[in-house]
């Protein structure tokens, strides 16, 4: 499993000290959480981790249907689903 390491730093923080803070982020793979009055507020990520952890999730959602698909009963045969994609892509079926 992936572990992001995390810091906490005060809304102050980013105002004064954003330039290391992103450096944590970008250069760490560090997530910086920032509070106000001393609670969670925002988390600072570096862009790519961001893109990362977005793609994860989608892809954890995507599993999360399937699952639900084939609990349910919602399933057809791996021929006739590829029948139909050709027949949606416009090309020739098997």
């Amino acid at each position: 499993m992936y572990m992001t390491q995390e810091s906490i730093r005060p809304s102050a923080d980013l105002r004064n000290h954003y330039n290391e803070i992103s450096k944590l982020c970008r250069e760490n793979n560090e997530a910086v959480i920032i509070t106000v009055n001393g609670r969670g507020d925002t988390v600072s990520l570096a862009y790519e981790e961001y893109k990362r952890m977005k793609a994860r999730i989608e892809l954890l959602e995507i599993l999360a249907e399937a699952e639900e698909d084939v609990t349910i009963g919602r399933i057809a045969p791996v021929k006739n689903t590829f029948d139909d994609l050709r027949q949606m892509l416009g090309g020739a079926s098997s």
